[in-house]
C-alpha cells in the first residue's frame, strides 16, 4: 500500500510529531509515581510541625518567671508565673492562639505564654516550631 492509499487523517507527518500510545501511558505512569511520592511527605511536615516542641521558658531563661507581656523576670516577681513543667506541641499552641488555654495553665498563665511563645525569635528554642505553625498551608 502506498502513502497516497493511505487517508490523510491517519498519516503522521513525522513520528515524533504524534506520541506512541506507549509513550503516553509511560508518561502517564511517572506523573502517577510522583504524585505519590510527593503527597506523603507534604503530610509527614504537617505531623512534624504538629509535635514539634516549644519549651516555655527555653534552656537558657530556667528558673526565671514570665511576666504578662511574655519576658523572663526574677522568680516571685508579683503577677509573673512559673515555667510550664513541660515543653507544649505545636498542636496544643496552635489551639491555644484559637482560644483554648494551654494543657496544665490557668487562663493567665496561658496568655503570658503564649505572649512569651510570640515574642521568640530565631535562635531560640522553639522558635522554629512556633515559625512552623505560623505558615499557612
Amino acid at each position: 500500500m502506498e502513502n497516497r492509499d493511505i487517508p490523510t487523517e491517519n498519516q503522521a507527518e513525522s513520528e515524533e510529531a504524534v506520541p506512541s500510545r506507549r509513550k503516553m501511558l509511560a508518561l502517564g505512569a511517572i506523573g502517577v509515581s510522583a504524585a505519590l511520592t510527593i503527597r506523603p511527605a507534604f503530610a509527614q511536615t504537617a505531623v512534624s510541625v504538629m509535635n514539634c516542641q516549644i519549651p516555655v521558658p527555653g534552656p537558657t531563661g530556667a528558673g526565671k518567671y514570665i511576666d504578662t507581656n511574655g519576658k523572663l523576670v526574677a522568680p516571685g516577681t508579683k503577677g509573673a508565673f512559673p515555667g510550664s513543667a513541660r515543653a507544649f506541641t505545636g498542636e496544643e499552641v496552635k489551639r491555644a492562639f484559637r482560644g483554648q488555654t494551654l494543657p496544665g495553665a490557668t487562663y493567665d498563665q496561658s496568655q503570658a505564654y503564649l505572649q512569651y511563645i510570640r515574642r521568640l525569635q530565631a535562635g531560640q528554642s522553639g522558635f522554629t516550631c512556633f515559625a512552623s505553625i505560623q505558615m499557612p498551608r
